[in-house]
């Protein structure tokens, strides 16, 4: 039986993320909190540079987005 994934998506938050994209964020999340550059949004995740690290954030565990 083939596998079926599924994700919520909130597409408000993503047009807004995408409105960001290139900018400097600080992005609190259920476990920690990441100060870095936006670089990619997808409908379920977002990707930030810290410094030499990258980070892939499920969008569901975002608390609150910060510009900075």
């Amino acid at each position: 039986m083939p596998l079926q994934y599924y994700t919520l998506v909130d597409p408000f938050v993503v047009q807004t993320l995408k409105s960001v994209v290139g900018k400097m964020l600080i992005v609190e999340t259920t476990k920690d909190t990441i100060r870095g550059q936006l670089q990619d949004v997808q409908p379920d995740h977002i990707v930030l540079t810290a410094g030499d690290s990258t980070f892939f954030v499920r969008i569901q565990q975002i608390v609150t987005i910060m510009p900075i």
